[in-house]
């Protein structure tokens, strides 16, 4: 098959950006928040660079537990404000991304000895107020939370709370016969590494110019303007660029980037929490998530994963070192498989697992005795003392990105003339263009347009490309019009798109962050991928 290049047909929103003229606006960080920033700012006309010194979306923002949710747990810290935000959130974005994201129902199994994750505010009124529930989370106050959960954030889509019985149905039959009474609430599933990308693509096309493996080596002020010097992981070369204001979205390194790139003082820190998860084939047919509460107070989720399987998590143990590479240790493995035993019929073990992924959570230090108890709201703080500004982003959940976007621009508007007005709430990201509810119709359209694809493939490419999953496909008659296949129904045509709109240059992009399809490839497979890959032009 002769080599395919997809071109991208959309119009840059504003002129290409002129090399010798300083940027509005260059961020750091090629996580969700930085990416979220550039397409907002460049879809306001400020010209934008951004640096990701990995490959997108290669830490945090690959590694969430992949929910789009309010957090009803904050509600016991009596973080109001950032669940109600998120919550808003949930409907604004499902509407953007309809192939990414989707409704999910969760199933809260109730039993008695329910308790409180230690020193809540919660837990503190309430021992003080009823002292004889002795640590114990009531049933009423269970339901009375997922009533603020339902009402808080303006829900129009999603379904309401119900209370379900356990005894004979489906979402009763994987959990063992003390589970008899559950709780059953609306949230959101999300594609995180998918959805970091597909804003990328959508600031470039607005004028913002990314550049994946590409280190800030140093950033220093002058006058009026940041000097930013870059450096290419692969080839060595060295760039400096000129910016009106920085923005620092580093994530785990966002303090790191403030002491040791950008050298200025700062009172606020940042507190790395790691999350660990493990993915065991699937537990149970049907496709609801399960909310568990351990006799610790702590919570986690099991959640249907890939078709085949079933992701379980997530940990909390703080991680003071970013350039330590998060894993999920032994310990935590053998803890979330203790937990999901303590309301699974089916026993675990360490053989039931066959991946597990860490990530780093880069929270506001906000003096709070626990990782679990460190808050989850988002932290915006400007440094203009001695020149051009800096704003620093401390926190943040994948939730509510936009709004921190949004929160960042009112930030930055003082520092531009005439910057447009909010506009992303709805904007569908690319191949996001078609109705909530019609992903369906789309997997059916497609098979019936190419006969050659099975239903699993078919559900798979609408699920990671929408609408543009007939641009991959374009003319193709047969499989073999795809070029080779690599494994399981990953082809030649796929990876090139990937390779050329998507910005991925190795196997580990396509197979983990671009889809999830290093759970089905063998080493083998994955290495001939990589191989094929490193022999592409411009690769």
């Amino acid at each position: 098959m002769s080599a395919v290049t997809f071109l991208d047909k959309r119009t840059p929103l504003n002129q290409a950006q002129k090399t010798d003229a300083p940027l509005d606006l260059f961020v750091i960080g090629g996580g969700i928040n930085g990416c979220g920033i550039a397409r907002d700012a460049a879809g306001r006309g400020l010209s934008v660079a951004l640096a990701e010194m990995n490959d997108l979306a290669s830490a945090t923002s690959s590694a969430s537990t992949k929910l789009f949710h309010g957090g009803l747990r904050y509600l016991e810290y009596f973080e109001i404000a950032l669940v109600r935000h998120a919550l808003g959130e949930r409907e604004t974005l499902l509407k953007a991304m309809p192939h990414i994201s989707w409704p999910m129902r969760f199933v809260l199994p109730y039993h008695k000895d329910m308790r409180f994750e230690a020193d809540t505010p919660a837990s503190k009124i309430l021992n003080f107020a009823m002292p004889w529930t002795k640590g114990r989370r009531p049933a009423w106050l269970i339901r009375f939370g997922l009533f603020l959960y339902d009402h808080l954030g303006g829900r129009k889509i999603l379904p309401a709370t119900r209370t379900l019985s356990l005894n004979g149905t489906p979402e009763g039959v994987p959990l063992q016969p003390q589970f008899s009474k559950a709780f059953e609430y609306s949230d959101c599933w999300v594609e995180d590494a998918r959805l970091v990308v597909l804003n990328a693509r959508d600031a470039e096309a607005r004028g913002a110019k990314i550049l994946t493996r590409t280190k800030v080596i140093s950033a220093a002020r002058k006058g009026d303007l940041w000097e930013i010097t870059t450096e290419d992981t692969g080839t060595g070369t060295q760039q400096v660029h000129q910016a009106k204001m920085l923005i620092n979205a580093g994530g785990p390194w966002v303090g790191d980037i403030i002491q040791s790139k950008v050298r200025i003082n700062s009172r606020e820190g940042v507190r790395l929490v790691r999350g660990s998860h493990i993915v065991t084939k699937r537990l149970y047919d049907h496709d609801k998530c399960y909310f568990f509460q351990g006799g610790d107070g702590r919570i986690i989720f099991a959640i249907p994963y890939e078709t085949d399987f079933t992701l379980i998590g997530t940990t909390d143990m703080d991680h003071p070192d970013p350039s330590v590479r998060p894993e999920c240790t032994p310990e935590e493995r053998d803890y979330l498989i203790n937990f999901a035993n303590g309301y699974f019929q089916q026993e675990l073990s360490a053989d039931d697992v066959v991946w597990t992924y860490s990530g780093v959570r880069p929270l506001y230090d906000d003096g709070a005795s626990s990782a679990a108890a460190a808050t989850r709201d988002y932290t915006l703080k400007i440094d203009a003392n001695g020149g051009a500004p800096i704003l620093n982003i401390f926190g943040g959940k994948i939730t509510t990105y936009r709004k921190l976007a949004e929160d960042a621009m009112e930030k930055i508007a003082p520092f531009f003339e005439d910057t447009a007005d909010h506009w992303t709430a709805g904007v569908a990201l690319p191949g996001g263009d078609f109705p909530v509810g019609d992903v369906q119709k789309l997997i059916g359209t497609l098979m019936s347009d190419y006969p050659f694809l099975d239903r699993a493939w078919a559900t798979r490419l609408i699920r990671a490309y929408g609408t543009e999953a007939r641009q991959i496909l374009g003319d193709a008659r047969a499989a073999t019009d795809l070029g080779e296949t690599f494994g399981y129904n990953l082809t030649e045509t796929e990876v090139r798109w990937l390779m050329q709109r998507e910005y991925a240059k190795t196997a580990d992009d396509v197979l983990w962050r671009r889809s999830k399809l290093g759970l089905r490839l063998s080493k083998v497979e994955a290495a001939t991928l990589d191989r094929w890959m490193q022999t592409q032009p411009g690769s």
